[in-house]
């Protein structure tokens, strides 16, 4: 028997100083992604089956996540008591799972030190939920181009996640472009990424209208990427659109620009001719009136 227990013991009652230690739930998620609370809490019961008033002392080992928990709890002779322990995980910190162990190990007994009481210890798993984020970039975000030529459009697809993605390529406006007389075609139609690693590059190639015609149009075209775990896991599909402004030309005959001045030359020269037939006429019709002597 223990050297505390000053021979009161009841015989339903421990005869040595002990604590049992249980946390519900065993296992929860954290939110990381920017602007989560990027917190979660487990309760853990200290049962004390002994006739002794017990302070337990409560250690946590959180796997590097930062954690708050109190440090002494004060259980009374056959009582449990009940307290938090909460988790914080860092933004955007990688997709797995951390363990998080709980020990409670009985200080004193009735006022009297317990330096052979054995630790409890209990373990706690901490899911980190993966979630998507995605950039995307355009090497050219404007470009002039001339009826029925080929170009290929370059774009970056970075992972701002915090685990591997597969993102889905596609043209958002591609039956418009196609209807106004573009052809598209895209070497990739989805690239996989791991989290915060370099870009991927992804090309869309296209060739231009054959006939544009003699004014000039800008054309938008529309590139996005899609994360497919996103659309599989969250619900919500999560996609950036990069727009890219695409000038085409007009044609132009050779000499165009010359016939108009040529025209515009000849009109004001008529424009002369007509007045000085005018001016001609009034001085013939002036020679005509007779003349007075006085």
């Amino acid at each position: 028997m223990w050297a505390g227990a000053a021979g009161n013991v009841t015989a339903q009652a421990s005869p040595n100083p002990d604590i049992g230690i249980v946390c519900s739930p065993a296992n929860f998620p954290i939110e990381v992604f920017p602007g989560a609370a990027r917190t979660g809490t487990t309760y853990c019961t200290l049962n004390n089956p002994t006739a002794y008033s017990e302070n337990v002392a409560i250690t946590v080992t959180a796997g590097g996540l930062a954690y708050a928990a109190p440090g002494t709890v004060t259980v009374g002779a056959g009582q449990e008591v009940t307290f938090e322990v909460s988790v914080r995980g860092d933004q955007r910190m990688a997709e797995g799972q951390r363990t998080v162990s709980i020990t409670a190990r009985v200080d004193t007994a009735t006022g009297v030190p317990c330096g052979t009481c054995t630790p409890k210890t209990t373990s706690v798993l901490v899911v980190i939920k993966q979630f998507s984020r995605l950039r995307v970039e355009a090497d050219e975000p404007f470009k002039q181009l001339r009826p029925k030529v080929d170009y290929t459009f370059n774009f970056k697809v970075y992972n701002d996640g915090n685990a591997y993605d597969r993102f889905n390529i596609d043209v958002a406006n591609r039956e418009d472009l196609e209807d106004a007389g573009f052809q598209i075609s895209l070497p990739q139609v989805s690239t996989e990424i791991e989290a915060q690693a370099p870009p991927d590059n992804v090309r869309v190639i296209m060739r231009t209208p054959k006939v544009q015609g003699w004014s000039d149009i800008y054309y938008q075209l529309q590139f996005q990427a899609t994360s497919d775990y996103s659309v599989r896991t969250e619900g919500i599909p999560n996609y950036q659109v990069q727009m890219v402004t695409i000038y085409i030309r007009g044609i132009y005959l050779p000499g165009f620009e010359m016939i108009g001045s040529v025209m515009m030359i000849g009109l004001a020269a008529a424009a002369i001719a007509r007045r000085t037939n005018i001016t001609d006429d009034e001085d013939v019709e002036d020679d005509g009136l007779p003349v007075l002597l006085l």
